[in-house]
């Protein structure tokens, strides 16, 4: 019998510090599910229509917090897509673990979002973002890039640290660092060529001899007399390697994007905007798109070999170019309908000549509940140099849409 309590105790005790652990420490499992029906039409081209979720909206993974006392918390996430239309099983999104204080702020190691995709301006001022009618990528009027600084659907930066500052009186910041020393054609495969479905996305990148990419972004928010003002910019350095350099050719160098813009809403209204500068434009950055940004995969000739993926807003390799795009939004009930546009210019290269693109996309989303929206509308797609040599078309693109969050 005495024996028996013995165990009974020494097997509490060991316990003792698990279920201590348990208590402070929250797991959630979360979610998104989205199906579309989505009609892509190029010009001079029959309807290509689709049911499933290109955009990469999908996904489902854990996020942990544990307190771990003084206010300090440890935090882990771990998160996957796939596609509700094929029988992917899932996709690496975020993979990261974090320490947090409400007075210092959070920094992440591993796979993270960049600061451009989710914190100022990009996705975060696009109601249709991860859908058929986003303004990135195919949309053309955002920055989609498939390499390891990528601001695009499905776009994540591999072995990076990440730092979000707490809001003080307004103002909050974010920035992101990547390790150099890549001596990689990274990130193309198989002799892949611009905009091609040969690039691998979200590989790491960065230049060589211990030069770090980096993103830096602020943004300040306020509210005066029942009007919400915000303001945001921000700039990023993609380092290129010294074999990417000699791959890319003449003109090479270091990718830099500058950005900018600013939100207003009042009484159900709400207007954005947003302005992009980039300068020497990479083979992996503001040249390409992630395949869920450009919505699906866009081998040479784009459309003209029967896809559906186009990157509108890609730069010529080795070019500069600008982006802005404008977008506002009206609020009803449990209903927003949406109008938005803008226009991209990627700049003549001594390999490429100049093009344009501007779009404009009306839509309208409507909250089922606190979880579930349908959604749906149409955009169009112009290029000035519409031929079959560029590989891009202009496009009206059609969608209806069910989403839900778990």
């Amino acid at each position: 019998m005495k024996k028996k309590l013995i165990s009974l105790a020494v097997a509490g005790a060991l316990a003792t510090p698990m279920v201590a652990s348990a208590q402070g420490t929250n797991v959630t499992m979360f979610g998104s599910v989205q199906a579309e029906y989505s009609t892509i039409d190029f010009d001079g081209m029959s309807s290509q229509a689709q049911i499933g979720d290109e955009a990469g909206r999908s996904r489902w993974g854990v996020h942990v917090v544990e307190q771990l006392g003084g206010g300090l918390k440890a935090k882990a996430h771990l998160e996957f897509g796939f596609n509700t239309g094929n029988g992917d099983i899932g996709i690496a999104r975020e993979r990261w673990v974090a320490l947090a204080n409400d007075a210092w702020g959070e920094v992440k190691f591993g796979r993270v979002q960049s600061p451009f995709k989710d914190f100022a301006g990009g996705q975060t001022i696009d109601p249709f973002a991860y859908t058929t009618l986003q303004a990135a990528g195919s949309g053309g009027t955002m920055t989609a890039s498939a390499n390891g600084m990528g601001s695009g659907a499905q776009g994540f930066v591999n072995s990076a640290a990440r730092y979000d500052s707490p809001t003080v009186e307004g103002f909050s910041f974010a920035a992101l660092l990547m390790p150099g020393d890549s001596n990689n054609l990274d990130p193309i495969l198989g002799g892949g060529v611009p905009n091609s479905s040969n690039f691998t996305p979200n590989s790491t990148s960065g230049g060589e001899d211990g030069e770090w990419d980096f993103q830096i972004a602020g943004k300040y928010e306020a509210n005066i007399a029942d009007h919400n003002v915000g303001v945001f910019g921000g700039y990023s350095r993609d380092n290129i390697s010294t074999n990417q350099r000699a791959f890319q050719g003449i003109g090479a160098d270091d990718e830099e994007v500058w950005r900018g813009g600013a939100t207003w809403s009042f009484m159900g209204f709400r207007l954005s905007g947003q302005y992009e500068n980039i300068n020497n434009a990479s083979i992996n950055g503001a040249a390409s798109c992630t395949t869920a940004a450009a919505l699906g995969g866009t081998a040479l000739g784009g459309a003209n070999n029967g896809g559906r993926g186009q990157c509108n807003s890609a730069m010529n390799v080795n070019g500069d170019g600008h982006l802005w795009f404008v977008g506002g939004e009206y609020e009803i009930g449990n209903t927003r309908l949406l109008a938005q546009g803008g226009m991209g210019e990627a700049e003549a290269t001594t390999a490429a000549s100049k093009r344009e693109i501007s779009t404009f996309t009306v839509g309208a989303i409507h909250n089922l509940s606190k979880r579930s929206s349908l959604f749906g509308g149409y955009q169009r797609n112009m290029i000035d140099n519409n031929n079959v040599a560029t590989g891009f078309r202009d496009s009206n693109v059609y969608t209806v849409g069910v989403r839900h969050n778990f």
